[in-house]
């Protein structure tokens, strides 16, 4: 079965042919640019829209799809999500690049090998990313996900060794 990840959203309409505005993830605009096809979810069926022309306009896209030409054909898109499939996202990774779904879950350990917690959640700080990770203490500790502290993420071991300075977990 095809995993779908969803790479934008359909805000509105812009002018009055058919073409959307269309946000996306922070920093991804190179990549939504190179994109041939997405799949919008309608009840529980992902159906592909052909791109017709990207153009950037402050931090949004302004997209034309093949087919729509009018607002009231893009109507029943406004507020739909965007998908591509997974593999489509796999080729863009770079290699120390992973989905946030991968890193959710994995065992975080420090340099000794001493397990410091989990990872919940990935968020961004406008500088970098960041590791939401759940200690043992139940707390939730946030750490950058830069080579510096985060040495090696192991998704088959599904494990994250960290570079655990003083202060970052306790």
């Amino acid at each position: 079965m095809t995993k779908f990840v969803s790479v934008g959203k359909i805000l509105n309409f812009h002018g009055i042919k058919g073409e959307a505005k269309v946000g996306f993830t922070k920093n991804q605009a190179e990549f939504f640019c190179s994109l041939n096809k997405v799949f919008v979810k309608i009840e529980h069926e992902y159906r592909p829209l052909n791109i017709e022309t990207v153009r950037l306009h402050k931090n949004i896209a302004l997209v034309k799809f093949e087919g729509i030409n009018s607002i009231n054909d893009l109507m029943e898109y406004k507020g739909a999500f965007l998908y591509v499939e997974e593999a489509t996202i796999r080729e863009a990774l770079d290699e120390d690049e992973f989905l946030i779904d991968e890193l959710v879950s994995l065992e975080v350990f420090d340099e000794k090998g001493v397990k410091q917690g989990f990872v919940v959640g990935v968020s961004n700080n406008g500088a970098n990313d960041l590791l939401s990770v759940k200690t043992k203490s139940k707390n939730i500790v946030l750490v950058p996900f830069v080579k510096a502290i985060v040495t090696d993420v192991n998704l088959k071991e599904r494990k994250i060794i960290i570079n655990n300075i003083e202060g970052l977990i306790e």
